[in-house]
């Protein structure tokens, strides 16, 4: 896979907001905290979140609910 095929395949801060019915503020928190990995890419170190990173991100969040209630 080349290095654009891999960047392709990222989702922005705004798309996995969008995904996870969140403010896209609240996904920079979550990947200031370490809660959820984010990649730099390009010179102004825009985050990239794998597909398969929020997917597991979401499914351990609805597994946590899931066992709160």
């Amino acid at each position: 896979m080349t290095h654009y095929e891999q960047i392709s395949n990222m989702l922005t801060t705004g798309e996995v907001a969008r995904l996870l019915d969140v403010h896209p503020s609240t996904v920079r928190q979550w990947s200031n905290r370490k809660i959820l990995k984010a990649y730099r890419i390009g010179p102004r170190g825009d985050r990239r979140y794998r597909r398969d990173d929020v997917a597991i991100f979401l499914l351990e969040r609805t597994v946590k609910k899931y066992l709160r209630s």
